[in-house]
């Protein structure tokens, strides 16, 4: 009888996992006390892969960006950092310490 493997093991799992890391994935400071889950490309357009931002980073970016727009920019990072309003948010947030939240306004549509 053939031996099975454990969904553990298997690589699909692995992609589908929250990948922790020690820095936001936006703004590249250190992760603090709260993390949150952003999928580069939206659960609604096909996005599996989630990656940890600060919570201040990923209200910014769904203030900033629609699902359609993030879902376009994909996992293309240097985009969303590029992005005028994003860049002068990454500047100010930059000197602020890891668990530092305020409120986020949404861009004018």
């Amino acid at each position: 009888m053939a031996k099975r493997r454990s969904r553990a093991n298997t690589d699909f799992d692995a992609l589908n996992e929250p990948q922790t890391s020690p820095s936001c994935w936006l703004c590249e400071r250190p992760l603090g006390c709260r993390i949150e889950w952003h999928h580069p490309v939206p659960k609604s357009r096909g996005g599996r892969v989630v990656v940890a931002v600060h919570p201040i980073c990923h209200r910014a970016l769904h203030a900033n960006f629609t699902n359609a727009e993030l879902a376009r920019i994909a996992e293309d990072v240097a985009i969303l950092r590029g992005h005028e309003v994003l860049a002068r948010f990454l500047n100010w947030v930059a000197g602020k310490d890891p668990d530092f939240h305020a409120p986020t306004a949404r861009r004018g549509r």
